[in-house]
């Protein structure tokens, strides 16, 4: 590996210090399990580290990584040694006013888990990092018009396996 200049180190671990809780998020949300996010990370982070000094503006820094995430994770699904392990069943002791949002919740996650990898990185991105179609399209390398495309098939096999009453868990509301 070069060596690097102390200004470098010190950007880049500013950078991981502030957006390395988001980009977990990221990486927990498109591979499902959250030993293979920490991994997933741990990688992606690594290659933006080595190519941090080709980077024009650090700025780009969240961008080249949260591409790398989701490039790291399609490529990791389409091996065929990788095995997605089943969900984890919810924790005992829940607090009884959280049930109906958790139970959203975990159905939806179960959903989410049975989508190809492209289509889950389309949603994760679109809908829970809240980036737009543009956004999307550049860090998954493919056109506006792909991102549309898996969007549309995505929302439609999460319809079909929610059905038409399922109530996503940020719109529950709990009754006393």
């Amino acid at each position: 590996m070069p060596v690097r200049h102390q200004s470098d180190v010190s950007a880049f671990s500013e950078f991981v210090a502030a957006r390395s809780a988001s980009l977990f998020r990221t990486a927990y949300l498109v591979i499902g399990d959250h030993q293979l996010a920490q991994d997933l990370l741990q990688d992606s982070l690594v290659r933006t580290y080595v190519a941090w000094p080709r980077l024009r503006d650090p700025a780009n820094a969240e961008a080249y990584t949260r591409r790398t995430i989701v490039r790291t994770a399609v490529s990791w699904r389409r091996r065929r040694s990788f095995h997605e392990l089943a969900a984890a069943e919810l924790p005992e002791g829940r607090a009884p006013d959280e049930t109906t949002r958790v139970g959203a919740r975990d159905e939806l996650w179960s959903a989410l888990r049975l989508l190809p990898p492209r289509q889950r990185a389309t949603v994760v991105l679109r809908f829970c990092e809240d980036l737009s179609e543009a956004q999307t399209a550049t860090l998954m390398d493919c056109s506006v018009g792909s991102v549309k495309k898996q969007t549309f098939l995505a929302l439609g096999k999460l319809r079909d396996h929610l059905g038409a009453d399922f109530v996503p868990p940020d719109q529950t509301t709990v009754t006393s």
